[in-house]
């Protein structure tokens, strides 16, 4: 039943979008394809990290940049998509402002338990809506508002355990929530604005990403592991999975991209605690993590409100296409009164014009 939550959840999105069959099958491939390679490398790099001791996971995102733009690089030459000649100083403040989140998140992680990790995770959703909201003056119905509260509290309650706060651990998880926030805003912001593609996007903006976590990375893992990535014993098997986590990352922030572009945010963030619940369970049946019915419990109560969320949006978007029809319709006949108007001008006229020419 599990695995096909990704294709419930992304069919009831596309009724959201109400586009055209061809955007729909693109929105159903991004839904699918972010939920597939999200899962499949959290797998990955959980085996990499505790299983085969590899615990530098800012460095190791800075390799998955890397590999991505590579592959985008290559996919360029071969003429697969066109690069678009845009303004580079957004792009550029966009990929550092991102590669400076990624760096947040970790740090956060670092000085914070689980626990208040996964509430930074969760705060992500309100602080977005509150951004929208202020900033580009964006409509979130209550009952919008409230099926993503009831998505919280089922992830909420299946992912969080304990909450121990600290001062530094805070400021750091404000920051990762703000540079997120303002990052995945910009992601769809800057692809309707400046009319690229994902892709186009992506590829302008990974080397910033790339370069900011290749600086940065090594001194964040130190700090957080004090072990040093440099010095650290590649064996095989671990090359392998990090070879293994890169390629699967190109699907992901190619995926991530195309989502938010598609979709919105706040709807990346839905899909994102989807893949929460399914982590948790591919991790009890693949990896035979502790699961409990605190965990069954949070995750069905998660799936309800991904459903009240998917369902408000299909309702809100039938009522606002059908008024958008019925302010197309009134439109149409404003501009066909005048031409009527003219024609019984004409007709008259010309009526007269023949009465007159009868007299004569």
């Amino acid at each position: 039943m599990s695995s096909l939550r990704p294709y419930l959840f992304a069919g009831i999105i596309l009724r959201e979008m109400g586009e055209m069959p061809s955007f729909q099958l693109g929105v159903i491939g991004a839904l699918f394809l972010s939920v597939a390679s999200s899962v499949s490398i959290v797998i990955c790099n959980k085996a990499l990290m505790s299983n085969l001791g590899f615990p530098f996971a800012t460095t190791l995102t800075s390799w998955h940049l890397m590999v991505t733009f590579c592959t985008l690089h290559a996919a360029h030459r071969l003429n697969l998509f066109e690069s678009k000649s845009i303004d580079m100083k957004p792009v550029m403040l966009f990929g550092i402002l991102n590669g400076v989140s990624i760096g947040l998140l970790n740090l956060s992680l670092g000085f914070n338990s689980i626990g208040f990790y996964q509430m930074t995770k969760l705060a992500i959703i309100p602080f977005t809506v509150l951004l929208e909201t202020l900033f580009l003056k964006k409509q979130f119905s209550q009952k919008i508002k409230l099926s993503l509260f009831v998505l919280l509290v089922g992830v909420g309650i299946a992912s969080v355990t304990d909450l121990q706060l600290n001062f530094v651990g805070t400021i750091l998880s404000l920051l990762a929530i703000i540079t997120t926030c303002v990052g995945q805003i910009l992601t769809s912001t800057i692809q309707k604005r400046l009319n690229v593609s994902s892709t186009q996007l992506l590829y302008q903006s990974a080397p910033f990403q790339a370069a900011i976590l290749f600086v940065s990375g090594p001194l964040v893992d130190q700090f957080l592991t004090r072990k040093n990535v440099f010095a650290y014993k590649y064996s095989s098997i671990v090359l392998a999975f990090i070879i293994l986590s890169c390629i699967i990352s190109v699907s992901v922030n190619f995926s991530t991209f195309m989502v938010i572009g598609k979709t919105s945010p706040v709807t990346y963030q839905v899909l994102g605690h989807l893949k929460t619940c399914l982590v948790l369970g591919f991790g009890y049946t693949l990896l035979h993590d502790p699961f409990t019915m605190r965990n069954i419990a949070g995750i069905l109560v998660a799936i309800f409100g991904m459903g009240l969320y998917s369902y408000f949006c299909v309702q809100e978007n039938k009522k606002k296409q059908s008024v958008d029809l019925s302010l197309a319709s009134q439109m149409k006949d404003k501009d066909s009164t005048p031409i009527l108007g003219m024609q019984d001008k004409e007709t008259s006229h010309d009526a007269k014009k023949s009465t007159k020419d009868s007299l004569v």
